[in-house]
């Protein structure tokens, strides 16, 4: 019941209103956007509030009332808070619009003494002062402002503002002088010189621009103050202070605005060289990486004013950079350092301590591993740098002292470079000192011995007409490398050149008798034709006979072939034709067949100049054959492939003779083959010639004919060749198989009979082709024809008849031999002729439609 009444009064609880069950979810077809909506609202003016009834105030105590009302909630409101700077700003408006001046200043009094740094404050407080036209009340609020506040740049700029506007050009320039004694930033300055500008006074305005660049030392400013003494016509006093900003800065606090600013100063003023200058200078001191617009201005400055020349040096100052980089980003990096200073040599002497300062760079970075490949581009920096010192420097002492260090340098006991040695010396000898360059080389022979100094420092005692240190020279060389056959040659060349023939044979009997040598023929070879020289025919040949004993290599055979000819002696070419055969024997079993087949025709060659008939014949019997061979061989991939090489077969071989037999049976079965076709076929084609009108029967009787002509010669060859293939297998294996004789009898026979029964039928199918050509009227005009059709018919029977008591008896030869020869008969070949004889049957019926 009490909850009843409770609900009835409206103090219980109250019901949640239901919610409407939306059953349709679908998209309205006509849709609301929230534009719409606002739309809407504003022209139905939903969101307006109706402002407050208008008071009419209509006497002094209406006023004094409302102020009081108004006063005493200005009042609250600070006391709830105070700190809330909007609320006595609000008031002291408040007291100025009711034109109430000291309540007003109270107020912001007040505020000041709530918050004395907060500058809307000041800055309210003095606008109202000078908008109700107060300016000495508005001077002391400024002031007290900047002097509690000085760091408050709008404060001055309201303060001087005001001064100027009241036209006290005084006071403004006092105002700035206390706001300058604070170091203000750079737009207080600019605004101090922009008033001084205004006022016309360019001698403080420079005096204030030497100030601002004291205390606010950046490019910029110097800039500005430049362009100012240019635009106010003060060119000089505009350069000195271009250079006096760039002493300033230095080499590494300057900037490239400085310099362009500076070049274009100079081109404006057309004083391109100074122009150029300041931007060679730019890039001797800036980084590349910042100086960008330096070198495009340079190149564009360059293309107007500048020469040949200048272009020149402004493309290879851009190759300077690039080769800088790389040498900055890899040290070791020997190829560009290369680059690098000969674009520098390039230049000139002129730049002579730069090329020297970059040598220096260079040689500086030691290659960091102990191998010698490493060294090789390295070293060369030594030698160029030593060359450029003595050539384009012409400073023998800083040469030498090169050189000093290059050898210091290098690791002798793990390699060297001979090269670095002898340029030294010929450096001393070319200072005729050659004191000095006997005690290089010896002093590097000492040390790491290589071929080359001893070969240079022989070379140089030579030239030097000292034989005797040749000689010892040679003996040191000999020592260090007693398998170089080169040394021996060149030391026995110079005692010979020397006519010590005994003491150049020496040497050549020492060389040959060492145990090991990296090039004996040539050394055995020199000694040969030493001996040839001095005409030591004997010595020659007994050389040869020794280095036969060691090596049968063809060249010697050959050589010894033709030392032996040149001896004058009565028998040299009996003697040089048994040297042929004694090589031809020695060479038999020699696996290069190509060494045998060159002796050969050197002996061909040999006879047919100077032997006889006989002999020429007996050395064409000994020329081999070639053949084409073939092999298995495997590719890059491993798989096995089949290639083709060229073999030789020698006549005195006797593995070769039984397959030259059959090689040379093969090759005349196929020449005759090649005749018997040949004939053949011009045969057909006079036959077809003459038979364009004939009928289809003579075409089978002409068909006839070449089958059984083909049947004959293959028949014949296949027979020759097998029989001959026969014989030569039971040669070569020393050996009779049983039955092989009546065999090849058989074969013979066979092959005779066969070739008699198809020249019979051959002839007796052209009696009978002739016979039906002939016309029938013919046939009864005349007895004698009769009588002469009689007889060729009668000789053809006859014929016949003796064909068939032939074929018996080789039937009957042959049927006990049957099952042996078959396996030596060989299959008729195919040919082409009925072939031809179709096309031919074709071509006369296409004649005749």
């Amino acid at each position: 019941m009490a909850d009843d009444k409770d609900d009835d009064l409206g103090l219980g609880r109250s019901k949640m209103p239901k919610i409407a069950k939306v059953k349709n979810k679908l998209p309205a077809p006509v849709q609301i956007t929230a534009e719409q909506l606002l739309r809407e609202a504003k022209e139905r003016e939903l969101e307006l509030v109706q402002p407050p009834p208008k008071q009419k105030i209509s006497d002094q105590d209406e006023l004094r009332d409302y102020q009081m009302r108004k006063r005493k909630k200005f009042e609250d409101n600070i006391r709830k808070n105070r700190s809330l700077i909007a609320t006595w700003l609000a008031y002291a408006s408040w007291e100025e619009s009711q034109h109430n001046l000291r309540n007003a200043r109270s107020v912001y009094e007040r505020a000041l003494d709530v918050d004395h740094r907060n500058r809307v404050i000041w800055l309210r407080y003095a606008e109202m002062e000078m908008k109700n036209r107060q300016i000495n009340s508005a001077r002391n609020v400024w002031d007290r402002a900047v002097a509690i506040l000085p760091r408050a740049d709008q404060l001055w700029f309201k303060y001087v503002y005001m001064e100027e506007k009241l036209g006290n050009i005084a006071g403004c320039r006092q105002v700035f002088e206390r706001w300058m004694e604070w170091q203000p930033g750079e737009q207080a300055w600019m605004s101090y010189i922009n008033f001084e500008i205004r006022c016309k006074e360019l001698d403080r305005a420079r005096y204030i621009y030497e100030r601002f660049v004291n205390v606010h030392p950046s490019t910029r400013n110097w800039i500005k103050y430049a362009k100012f003494e240019e635009k106010n016509g003060y060119v000089d006093s505009a350069r000195s202070i271009f250079e006096r900003a760039g002493v300033y800065f230095g080499v590494e606090h300057i900037d490239e605005t400085l310099f362009i600013a500076f070049a274009k100063f100079e081109e404006a003023q057309k004083e391109h060289e100074r122009a150029r200058a300041i931007y060679k200078k730019a890039l001797e001191l800036l980084p590349r990486d910042n100086a960008q617009e330096v070198v495009r201005l340079h190149t564009i400055h360059e293309k107007r004013f500048g020469d040949h020349a200048a272009i020149d040096n402004v493309i290879s100052s851009k190759r300077r950079y690039k080769y800088e980089e790389a040498v900055q980003e890899n040290k070791y990096d020997y190829d560009s350092w290369y680059q690098y200073i000969r674009l520098m040599e390039s230049e000139g002497l002129e730049k002579a301590e730069q090329t020297k300062e970059l040598y220096e760079r260079a040689i500086a970075n030691i290659p960091p591993s102990q191998e010698k490949q490493h060294w090789r581009r390295y070293i060369y920096l030594w030698i160029n740098y030593a060359l450029f010192a003595e050539l384009d420097l012409g400073d023998v002492s800083m040469t030498r002292e090169i050189y000093r260090q290059c050898l210091n340098i290098i690791p002798h006991k793990r390699f060297t470079f001979a090269k670095i040695w002898i340029m030294f010396a010929e450096f001393e000898i070319r200072h005729r000192d050659v004191g000095a360059a006997r005690r290089i080389l010896g002093h590097a022979i000492g040390m790491c011995p290589k071929d080359k100094l001893f070969r240079d420092y022989i070379a140089l005692e030579q030239q030097l007409v000292q034989f005797d240190r040749c000689r010892k020279l040679y003996e040191k060389f000999l020592e260090f490398s007693p398998e170089n056959c080169r040394t021996w040659i060149d030391f026995a060349t110079m005692e010979d050149y020397l006519d010590d023939i005994p003491r150049a044979r020496a040497v050549f009997e020492l060389a040959i008798s060492q145990p090991v040598l990296d090039m004996p023929e040539v050394l055995w070879k020199a000694y040969i034709d030493f001996e040839l020289k001095q005409e030591n025919y004997n010595g020659a040949l007994a050389l040869h006979r020794r280095l036969l004993e060691r090596t049968q290599h063809v060249q010697v055979w050959l050589s010894y072939a033709k030392t032996q000819m040149s001896t004058d002696s009565e028998d040299g070419i009996q003697k040089t034709r048994e040297v042929f055969r004694e090589a031809n024997r020695q060479m038999k079993g020699c696996e290069n067949k190509e060494e045998r087949k060159q002796l050969l025709e050197a002996w061909k060659n040999f006879e047919h100049e100077y032997g006889t008939g006989k002999t020429k014949a007996d050395v064409d019997r000994l020329q081999p054959t070639t053949v084409i061979r073939r092999r298995k061989c495997e590719n890059d991939s491993g798989a096995e492939l089949w290639e083709e090489f060229t073999d030789y077969m020698f006549p005195d071989d006797d593995a070769a003779k039984p397959n030259l037999k059959l090689l040379a049976i093969a090759k005349s079965w196929k020449v005759s083959n090649a005749a018997q076709s040949s004939t053949l076929d011009e045969e057909v084609k006079s036959e077809n010639s003459d038979e364009d009108s004939d009928n289809e029967s003579s075409l089978d009787v002409n068909k006839s004919k070449i089958q059984n002509k083909k049947r004959q010669s293959s028949s014949s060859s296949e027979s020759s060749v097998a029989s001959e293939d026969k014989n030569a297998r039971i040669k070569h294996f020393g050996k009779d198989q049983p039955g092989s004789s009546d065999e090849e009898g058989t074969q013979a026979q066979k092959s005779k009979h066969n070739s008699e029964s198809d020249s019979d039928s051959e002839n007796g199918a052209d009696h009978r082709r002739k016979k039906a050509r002939r016309p029938s009227s013919e046939s009864s005009d005349s007895e004698g024809g009769k009588k002469s059709s009689e007889s060729s018919d009668s000789s053809e029977s006859e014929d016949e008849s003796d064909d068939d008591e032939k074929r018996k008896n080789a039937e009957s030869s042959d049927s006990d031999s049957k099952h042996s020869n078959r396996r030596h008969q060989m299959k008729r070949p195919r040919s082409d002729s009925e072939d031809e004889v179709n096309a031919h049957k074709t071509k006369v019926k296409a004649k005749r439609i």
